[in-house]
């Protein structure tokens, strides 16, 4: 599926998102448009590439507000990115695929990757989607043409390379309640062979709850970033690519509104407007965790890296080899319980780093029948983390502040290989395997109750040494018109729940995650220019789906684990119509539809324990077998635009238009309802836009949310209380941005 009309503008080149199997890397692509031609539906090429990726264009992004990894799913079909107590960090749901890792110290089933290498946490992506020349989203289990295996699916982030000629840009968004993002670059020829690109961007305010208890207000963002790249072609057939980037993000954060009190008897907050929310930090804990006091919600984090981008064709087959070494130095604080008072308030520190290399070898020649790639990847991750917790005004049960800190020793390896032939009449068939090992180790992890007694814990290690593979056949049956059909296992390696340990057993490892998916589906373009209409349909059968459930401490109440469900299943499909079906009128609509069930997954009932604490006063595990029941993830998602283009005196053409987004309800424990289920909801926005014919400024007007509707993200528990992350209120804001 294509998203997006590319504007194919001087000196800017955009790639089509995944490559074929042998194709030259995008960065080797010379080719660029200097013409203000606007192509109908972008990525033409992709038409004959038999995949359900989405590919969206810099420009669709921009006119969607996609600045964070979230924003993605107002672009893409059966997509759910959810932050974790509205932090920075993030959960995927590819197709109904993912799971809720607060402590993000396992592998996601859906891995981010910016210019091919692979971040094997989101967080680490914070503050890099700027100066986009594209992005993609594609589902379903990956890794036998690059990276690693995972089971969800995969977002690949592009940003703009150098240009051997001179540019430059800047960008300037101002919207409602003070927010401010701006974004620059500059790029061009340092030598003969030899160019570099700088960007970087600022954000600021933006902040829209206020405390109705004292009147302060909080959300504001407080963030900048830079990023480099230098290019150096020493000979026709070689590329080097040398890029750096780093993020400062002292943003405050959006902090969790209570929906129920799960434990004790006092009042939840009363609010006149969904925009107000309680929070606070004692001056202990603030001194305890070493910030000042009066400390807001918000992330104290440092993100940088480097990475090395190699390329070269030698004739028959060409060489790719990328080596990269990510950090991230995190400082987090949320008020879970939602109140002013301390039962569940938390600040994490998390000191990672990750080293990943790649090789890869494939066919030059994108026109020859036989196309192939063979490689490997390896990644090696150390991780510290620790978390302090409030729990002074929860009693009498707890009472008290303590801490939990554990360390992560990880690495992994991986061989892969990928083949496709084209057959005479149109039919391509291809395959590929992957084989992998992963090590990983929690060490050192202790509990300390201040003022009271520490308990140290043994490490845990698991290793998991796996296939996955690939198998499919296709046939463009008519120029405009291909059908494919493929089968794929993907594999996820096992982990650790390390998230306020409590007993031993809570850091027994869960197991590897695998998924066998089938998959048909269909690309075509039955009025060229007019219309493309691409779908596609699946079923996944798993075995040791990874689920976040619940276990049950005596005398201290239910707490998150993941956990295996032996055996679920999810289908569905998805879908992308655009049109263009008179003069000036475009539009885009993406849907997705999925379901999917349980058919052995015993684990601890969650609302039914909750329920019989409230009656008894006495925590009693209620165990439940979840057998046929529904996976919880949204069932219908729906994104969408229509646009109207308006040349005016042959000098500037005139876009306006509305966009749109619903997402259905979602259960966030297994077999949720009322409060333990998140409403479905729709978004409303819209846009005008004037810009010159030539492409080099572009003014905007826009607006998200124009309904104002209130609607919660994500949700989850927190000791005492159940707790929603309310979304963002209407926007209303404008956009300049300038090139040459």
């Amino acid at each position: 599926m294509q998203v997006g009309v590319a504007r194919h503008r001087a000196g800017l080149v955009r790639p089509s998102g995944r490559v074929k199997p042998g194709a030259v890397p995008a960065r080797q692509v010379t080719a660029v448009d200097v013409s203000a031609h606007r192509h109908d539906f972008a990525y033409q090429e992709a038409q004959h590439i038999p995949d359900a990726t989405t590919r969206i264009t810099a420009e669709r992004l921009a006119e969607r507000g996609v600045v964070t990894l979230r924003g993605l799913e107002r672009v893409a079909p059966n997509l759910t990115i959810q932050s974790i107590n509205g932090t920075a960090s993030t959960n995927f749901y590819l197709r109904g695929v993912g799971f809720n890792d607060f402590t993000q110290n396992n592998m996601p089933p859906v891995l981010t990757y910016v210019d091919d290498v692979a971040f094997p946490y989101s967080s680490m992506t914070s503050g890099m989607m700027f100066d986009l020349a594209g992005a993609s989203v594609t589902p379903g289990p990956v890794g036998t043409e690059h990276g690693q295996s995972d089971t969800g699916g995969e977002v690949r982030l592009r940003t703009n390379d150098p240009t051997n000629t001179w540019h430059f840009g800047a960008t300037q968004d101002i919207a409602s309640y003070a927010r401010s993002r701006s974004e620059a670059y500059v790029s061009g020829p340092l030598a003969r062979g030899l160019s570099f690109r700088l960007a970087g961007q600022t954000q600021h305010g933006g902040g829209w709850q206020t405390n109705p208890l004292n009147g302060d207000h909080l959300g504001d963002a407080d963030l900048w970033a830079l990023r480099g790249k230098l290019r150096w072609k020493p000979d026709a057939h070689t590329t080097i690519l040398l890029s750096g980037h780093v993020t400062q993000d002292n943003s405050e954060v959006v902090t969790a509104v209570p929906v129920s009190r799960l434990i004790g008897t006092q009042p939840l907050p009363s609010f006149s407007s969904w925009q107000q929310a309680e929070w606070s930090s004692r001056p202990q804990f603030a001194h305890l965790v070493g910030r000042k006091a009066g400390l807001k919600p918000s992330e104290h984090n440092q993100f940088w890296g480097a990475d090395l981008h190699i390329d070269h064709d030698f004739g028959p087959l060409s060489l790719t080899a990328i080596s990269a070494f990510e950090t991230e130095r995190q400082g987090e604080y949320t008020d879970q319980d939602g109140t002013a008072l301390s039962q569940a308030d938390t600040y994490r520190t998390i000191d990672a780093n990750t080293f990943t290399q790649e090789l890869r070898l494939h066919s030059s020649n994108t026109q020859d029948r036989l196309q192939w790639v063979v490689g490997a990847h390896y990644q090696r991750t150390r991780m510290d983390q620790r978390f302090f917790f409030d729990y002074t005004d929860y009693r009498p049960a707890r009472g008290y502040m303590m801490a939990t800190t554990f360390g992560l020793n990880q690495q992994s390896l991986s061989e892969f290989g990928h083949l496709s032939y084209r057959l005479p009449h149109g039919v391509m068939v291809w395959g590929g395997l992957l084989h992998e090992r992963d090590e990983r180790s929690i060490t050192g992890l202790k509990s300390q109750i201040f003022g009271g007694a520490t308990t140290n814990f043994h490490g845990e290690s698991t290793t998991a040494d796996q296939f996955a593979g690939q198998l499919g056949v296709s046939w463009q049956m008519l120029p405009h018109a291909l059908v494919y059909y493929k089968m794929s296992k993907g594999f996820k390696p096992g982990g650790f729940t390390a998230n306020n340990t409590q007993i031993q057993a809570q850091l027994d490892p869960f197991k590897p995650e695998t998924v066998l998916t089938y998959e048909a589906g269909f690309k075509s373009d039955p009025i060229p220019d007019r219309l493309r209409i691409n779908g596609a349909a699946f079923y996944n059968d798993f075995h040791n789906q990874q689920i976040l459930g619940t276990v049950l401490i005596p005398d201290y109440g239910p707490l998150s684990e993941i956990t295996n469900a032996p055996k679920s299943e999810s289908w569905g499909f998805e879908g992308t119509v655009e049109a263009h079906p008179f003069s000036h009128l475009h539009l885009t609509q993406n849907f997705g539809w999925q379901r999917g069930n349980f058919q052995d997954f015993p684990t601890v009932n969650r609302a039914k324990t909750n329920a019989y604490y409230a009656h008894h006063g006495v925590w009693k595990a209620i165990n439940d077998n979840f057998a046929g029941v529904d996976n919880g993830q949204p069932k219908l998602t729906l994104n969408g635009s229509a646009e109207w283009r308006q040349p005016l005196a042959r000098a500037y053409t005139l876009e306006l238009g509305p966009d749109w987004q619903y997402r259905g309800s979602q259960a966030i424990t297994p077999g949720g309802t009322g409060f333990y289920r998140l409403p479905p909801y729709f978004l409303l926005g819209a846009h005008v836009s004037l810009r010159s014919a030539s492409g080099r400024w572009e003014a905007t007007v826009y607006a998200r949310n124009i309904l104002n509707r209130r609607f919660a993200e994500s949700g989850g528990q927190a000791t005492t209380t159940y707790f929603y992350i309310p979304g963002e209120p209407r926007f209303i804001g404008g956009r300049v941005s300038y090139t040459y």
